[in-house]
């Protein structure tokens, strides 16, 4: 019997498993963990049509001005939402030249704009739609439009996710009455003038799962670790 060769293929296709694996994982009490980004989202992804936290000027909607926005997050801190006062808005990168660099692909204004590259993660909110959840924008990366199954198809595991404008933590640099904003209705990046009421989401750094465990591993991590240790127990004896 050819050992090590069928070792070789059940390790290389335990790696393809757990590298196939959801991104979104949901850890109970409304947090959702994303292990691409590294951060927890708040499952309620409009949490402040039914919690203001106290702040004034919110919508019965949920939507609020950029300034209001960022009250309700310190608020939120205030209150330690869920346990946690490290909660922010989503933010991204502003590449290239100062402001909007408008394009169909691989800048920071646009359509199917840059997610992730290496460790750099140039827009949170771009990369949920487009990569996690596999949404589509309104053009292709050539300009045609529209692309077919454009929008907010896929929601995930989240609640009350809008087909609509959801802001971004980083303020517009030429012009700061400006802040960044991500339109989930078609996938684009873009700005608009702060005082403008637009949904606000909470996120915040890391796994809640590890920092309430003492960041103990996946049940599903532990599991491979044990099948890949007794796989390579197998070699050695049979070696």
């Amino acid at each position: 019997m050819q050992t090590k060769p069928l070792i070789f293929a059940l390790l290389a296709g335990l790696a393809f498993s757990g590298a196939a694996q959801a991104t979104l994982i949901d850890r109970g009490g409304g947090l959702i963990y994303d292990d691409v980004l590294n951060l927890t989202w708040l499952q309620n992804a409009n949490l402040a049509a039914t919690n203001t936290f106290g702040v004034s000027g919110i919508q019965s909607n949920g939507t609020m001005t950029w300034d209001t926005a960022n009250q309700w997050i310190t608020a939120m801190n205030a209150a330690d939402y869920l346990g946690y006062n490290d909660w922010r808005l989503p933010t991204m990168i502003d590449t290239g030249s100062s402001g909007c660099n408008l394009a169909y692909s691989g800048t920071d204004c646009g359509y199917n704009v840059q997610t992730v590259s290496g460790g750099t993660v140039y827009s949170e909110l771009a990369t949920l739609y487009y990569t996690e959840l596999g949404n589509k924008g309104y053009y292709d990366t050539s300009g045609n439009w529209p692309l077919a199954g454009w929008g907010l198809a896929n929601t995930g595991p989240f609640t009350n996710l809008q087909s609509d404008v959801y802001w971004s933590g980083l303020e517009y640099a030429p012009a700061t009455d400006f802040a960044w904003l991500f339109i989930m209705h078609n996938g684009s990046q873009d700005f608009d003038f702060k005082f403008i009421d637009r949904y606000a989401w909470a996120v915040r750094p890391g796994d809640v799962a590890a920092a309430a465990s003492g960041n103990v591993p996946e049940p599903a991590t532990v599991l491979l670790r044990g099948l890949g240790m007794g796989v390579l127990g197998l070699a050695r004896r049979r070696g």
